[in-house]
């Protein structure tokens, strides 16, 4: 048997068809594609404003730039995170300060975001960046209420949630709408809940906001309208558009997004009932009753100390036996370009050496996932 990944992309012959298509129109970037993708986008999140660009980097950075960040300015993010924000924040030369993570989640807390303003005595927050880690959007109320205490912008790195929801006052809501947040931003990498190839999304309610991504998207040109030769640069921008060929298999997989999630949460709940009460030293996060995740992971935590064991071991073991699992995702003060030592942030650390994601994907068959399954049981045995 070949090795199963922890995720994989799922296209089907609409896909194929649809970008075929798109390579018939005279554009294949700033073409049809471009804008019928968006307005499929904000239909399907009930937004205002919503926008491709060629990466979940670039929309993290596109969401910085529209709210004004500058050089000094304060920002929050999670210490367990993909490196993509933290980068963007360092190459503007922001003040970074990693929040804490729940030990079970990876995800930031109203506590955490709390206890890190009080630890650095901090008053002028710019933004913070929150992340569902996994797909579960939790928190958002508590959170947002925290921003309206320090009148910070909240940007959501919803890379792993699209098509997650959240409840707020009997009403459901989905992860984008931005009804608790300034700007949303979303990745359309191959594994994650739907794909472009490569590419990002960012929504937004905020009208002023909405404009400034259009001129840093590309290249802060602003175009006479009347004669298209006559344009002026009034923002330093750059290039991150997405082509109407990404765009096509975009609007193709946004059709099928209801059926992902389906797939995804069969595959979520036969694990859940395998390994919930399996052993005590397998723990499975638990979350909120008022989600509706995109489950975009299915994350476990093993009590390897209890073993006398590390996650190195478990890992390599699960590699042996032809399956890959992952981490979601190493802290940042972890890798070498994070300079400053860090003495805190004990939910991270033990988060770390605990969390592995275990492969969930549209078409992981039954029989794959028994076999991880029972991999995994014979581990403790």
């Amino acid at each position: 048997m070949k090795n199963i990944p922890y995720g994989k992309q799922f296209i089907d012959n609409k896909d194929k068809k649809s970008v075929i298509n798109s390579l018939s129109h005279d554009l294949i970037t700033t073409g049809p594609y471009v804008e019928k993708f968006e307005k499929k986008i904000k239909k399907f999140l009930k937004c205002n404003y919503s926008y491709v660009c060629n990466s979940g980097t670039a929309a993290i950075h596109l969401a910085m730039l529209s709210i004004g960040l500058k050089k000094n300015d304060i920002i929050l993010m999670p210490a367990v995170n993909f490196i993509a924000s933290y980068n963007m924040a360092k190459s503007m030369q922001l003040k970074i300060y990693l929040v804490d993570v729940d030990e079970q989640t990876g995800q930031v807390t109203p506590g955490k975001i709390q206890e890190c303003i009080n630890y650095n005595k901090l008053k002028k927050i710019k933004a913070l960046i929150v992340m569902y880690n996994g797909g579960y959007p939790e928190n958002i109320e508590k959170i947002y209420k925290i921003k309206k205490k320090y009148n910070f912008f909240i940007i959501e790195d919803a890379c792993h949630a699209l098509g997650a929801e959240y409840k707020y006052k009997n009403k459901y809501y989905k992860v984008g709408s931005c009804k608790h947040a300034d700007i949303s931003t979303f990745s359309l990498h191959p594994l994650k809940t739907i794909t472009s190839g490569e590419g990002g999304i960012i929504t937004t309610n905020n009208h002023s906001i909405a404009k400034k991504i259009t001129l840093f998207r590309s290249h802060g040109i602003l175009r006479n309208k009347k004669m298209h030769w006559k344009y002026d640069i009034i923002e330093n921008g750059y290039n991150y558009r997405l082509s109407d060929i990404n765009c096509a298999l975009g609007f193709s997989q946004l059709s099928k997004i209801n059926f992902f999630l389906k797939k995804r949460k069969k595959i979520y709940e036969k694990y859940l009932n395998e390994l919930k009460t399996f052993n005590l030293n397998l723990i499975i996060p638990k979350y909120s009753s008022d989600i509706k995740s995109s489950f975009h992971l299915f994350i476990i935590n093993i009590l390897f100390h209890k073993l006398k064991k590390n996650k190195d071991h478990f890992m390599k073991y699960l590699l042996q036996k032809k399956v890959i699992a992952q981490q979601h995702y190493i802290p940042i003060y972890k890798f070498s370009i994070y300079k400053k030592k860090i003495s805190s942030l004990i939910g991270s650390k033990k988060y770390y050496n605990n969390s592995i994601s275990l492969p969930i994907y549209v078409n992981l068959s039954k029989k794959k996932q028994d076999k991880i399954i029972k991999i995994i049981k014979n581990y403790f045995n």
